[in-house]
């Protein structure tokens, strides 16, 4: 009997060897999500819900901007918006282990943000860690870290990444 090993298998046998990838990155290589139509995140919640046709798909703990009451309202407030928004584009370059573009601002933040004289900011993503944070990744966990991004393990991010395409609305809801 022949036996085929499949690239995720190798990647997987790998990787877990050299003790880089947890329950959550073996699942994701092994059994990717359906795609999503849909992402909600609730801030005061601190979660990330991927949703398709209505119906739940996986949801994942989240951090959000050092300063996560309230809508974003300026540029440098470390405030991650509210509101809905897409998803529209993607950085496998990034600084952070990959990043999602969210598109705020929006007209409304602009004009919000411009009422008071400010500049709404913009770059808002959904990211993982920062590629250079090697052994000290633990130190982002369970806290707010990001400049008004949404971040979440890169584990996780390999899974958000493959399942939700370019065009997918976001609700940040408070």
């Amino acid at each position: 009997m022949k036996r085929y090993i499949t690239t995720a298998a190798v990647v997987l046998s790998l990787t877990s060897s050299l003790g880089v990838v947890d329950d959550v990155h073996a699942q994701a290589i092994t059994q990717p999500l359906p795609q999503a139509d849909h992402v909600v995140v609730i801030k005061g919640a601190r979660t990330l819900t991927l949703m398709r046709q209505g119906k739940m798909i996986k949801t994942y703990k989240i951090s959000l901007g050092r300063q996560p009451v309230g809508p974003k309202e300026k540029a440098g407030d470390s405030k991650t918006p509210e509101g809905d928004y897409l998803i529209d584009g993607r950085n496998p370059r990034s600084k952070f282990h990959l990043a999602l573009h969210i598109s705020y601002p929006g007209p409304q933040d602009k004009i919000q943000a411009g009422s008071g004289g400010r500049v709404p900011g913009g770059n808002i993503m959904i990211h993982g860690r920062p590629n250079w944070t090697g052994w000290i990744r633990a130190l982002y966990e369970d806290r707010d870290w990001t400049d008004g991004c949404i971040a979440v393990s890169n584990a996780e991010m390999d899974e958000i990444w493959a399942a939700v395409p370019d065009g997918t609305p976001i609700s940040i809801l408070p």
